[in-house]
């Protein structure tokens, strides 16, 4: 394992920043992408940063070299976009960074605000431009593949979005290989705009990816751009509890549903241990494997405090030893499909 020497402080400004090409798209990302779903409204969920306190993330971000950031429609029901889109117009130069957001759940109680009909993505698209204030998205996703809307209204309208200057990347989040192979397909057959990436749930205690998504996905130079990269935090804690400590981790049921699998705490478990030996945090081991992961472009990191971003980067400079990746790989146990 490689470990910068030195104190916190000076590890941290003799890091440098990593870039990659997103899949076999002409798109430069930074090796850690920003998640935004923790910045918009604390109404929507009592763990998310209102404005003025979710400011200092995109700064740091900037300062540290990402300029790769996620959000969705549905993050704070729209919040989410304003902040991001208020916030990187005013910090950053807009033509280097990759914003990327999503469409998908539903934005309101009517017919026709949610879903993955010509109607919702077009509208969607457009009212994400506003929030975000931009003319262009730089990579604009279908948050699950769920529906029964034909992919051919779905892709047509995609393509349509890219054709009109609206989107410039399109990419898929959550979904089934199958799903994935019959939308390249038919982007393919319709000579029109296809995914470029897939944003799917993959950590050390759920792999279940690398059994159909991730190898098509490398097979077809598709970008693989995790979320959950810790586990809702859990690859990232040093205290025996998964939930005691932090804000989200008492209020976020959906991660106590993604990870009730008894095999769990022992992947967390080896990870704490080869930290432990290697003198670094157990959120730098688990991120170092996920980035040495074949396919892996950018694991999406969220951060409600600037030790987790630090903690990010930080990652990018350790390389985990086959006996290590052993280690932290033996303890898996198969996981029934879950995040989709």
């Amino acid at each position: 394992m490689k470990v910068l020497a030195g104190t916190f402080s000076n590890r941290i400004a003799s890091c440098h920043m990593q870039y990659t090409q997103l899949g076999r798209s002409g798109l430069t990302v930074s090796r850690i992408c920003l998640g935004c779903m923790s910045y918009g409204s604390s109404k929507w969920r009592p763990w998310v940063l209102d404005e003025p306190d979710a400011r200092p993330f995109f700064k740091k971000a900037l300062e540290l070299g990402i300029n790769f950031f996620d959000t969705a429609d549905m993050y704070s029901m729209g919040v989410s976009e304003e902040i991001t889109g208020r916030a990187l117009r005013e910090m950053a130069k807009m033509e280097e960074i990759v914003l990327a957001t999503k469409a998908h759940f539903p934005m309101g109680d009517g017919p026709n605000m949610g879903g993955l009909s010509r109607k919702h993505i077009v509208q969607g698209c457009e009212a994400s431009l506003k929030r975000l204030g931009v003319e262009t998205i730089d990579l604009y996703q279908i948050h699950r593949f769920k529906g029964t809307v034909p992919i051919e209204e779905t892709l047509g309208a995609l393509n349509q979005l890219v054709e009109q200057g609206k989107v410039r990347y399109i990419g898929a989040s959550s979904g089934y290989a199958w799903q994935m192979a019959k939308a390249l397909t038919v982007s393919e057959r319709m000579g029109w705009a296809r995914f470029v990436s897939m944003q799917n749930h993959y950590n050390l205690v759920y792999r279940e990816e690398e059994r159909e998504m991730i190898p098509l996905c490398v097979e077809v130079g598709i970008g693989v751009i995790p979320w959950s990269p810790l586990a809702r935090g859990r690859l990232a804690r040093t205290t025996p509890s998964p939930i005691e400590g932090t804000t989200r981790a008492v209020n976020d049921q959906y991660a106590v549903d993604l990870y009730d699998s008894p095999g769990d705490p022992e992947v967390i478990g080896a990870v704490r241990q080869v930290a432990a030996e290697a003198g670094v945090s157990p959120a730098e081991i688990a991120l170092a494997w996920l980035l040495s992961r074949p396919g892996v472009a950018a694991p999406i990191v969220g951060a409600t405090k600037m030790g987790h971003l630090e903690t990010a980067v930080k990652a990018l400079d350790v390389t985990l030893s086959e006996e290590q990746v052993k280690k932290v790989e033996a303890p898996y146990r198969p996981h029934a499909v879950k995040g989709m």
